[in-house]
């Protein structure tokens, strides 16, 4: 793999994601650590949105979600999830795919506390995917939750992290005539060593 060097150099897969996320966040205008998280229901039908990528650790992919969502549900029937992270400023995109676990203690306290207390309020207030009358509502159960809670409320019981611990990783560039560049580090379980292949474009 004496080819693979420049952007795509490395011999860990989750340090390459780390540095082109920060490069990304120098350069996207908007939301940069935006993914799209794609799941499937009990019937096998996928269901695809936007979600925010809060941390690349060393082995996983970290985001945040209300757990009696749908989102949240389909995460946990299948226990497997992919997601794709594009960025046009660099031409550059990463697709992950792997296995699901909850990140339900101290780490996702502490990211809840990290957010802004309307984000907290809001995260108490909404019961994300359940149909809503209208806006009005929605807004009359954060001024509740705020007379209730005050200004330091605890993170609900219904709201966590999910860990993506992959199995497959793909690195893409934008090549001239569309003759991009793709990697894609691959392994039979976690915990194996991951089996690296140039992809045709």
């Amino acid at each position: 793999m004496s080819e693979r060097s420049g952007i795509f150099a490395g011999t860990d897969p989750f340090e390459i994601a780390g540095r082109w996320l920060a490069e990304a966040k120098e350069n996207e205008p908007n939301d940069p650590d935006a993914i799209a998280l794609a799941t499937v229901d009990s019937d096998g039908m996928p269901n695809v949105r936007m979600v925010l990528l809060k941390e690349i650790e060393p082995a996983s992919f970290v985001f945040y979600t209300n757990y009696e969502s749908a989102k949240a549900a389909e995460l946990d029937g299948a226990g497997k999830a992919a997601f794709v992270m594009h960025w046009k400023s660099l031409r550059r995109q990463i697709r992950v795919r792997g296995t699901i676990t909850r990140e339900s203690g101290p780490q996702a306290d502490e990211y809840y506390a990290s957010r802004s207390l309307k984000s907290r309020l809001g995260a108490w207030a909404s019961k994300q995917s359940q149909p809503l009358s209208s806006r009005s509502v929605l807004m009359a159960e954060v001024a509740k939750v705020t007379a209730k809670l005050g200004p330091n409320p605890p993170r609900p019981p219904f709201w966590g992290g999910y860990r993506l611990v992959p199995t497959e990783i793909e690195f893409w560039a934008d090549g001239a005539f569309r003759l991009h560049d793709r990697f894609r580090w691959q392994r039979d379980q976690v915990g194996s060593d991951w089996q690296i292949q140039r992809l045709n474009p």
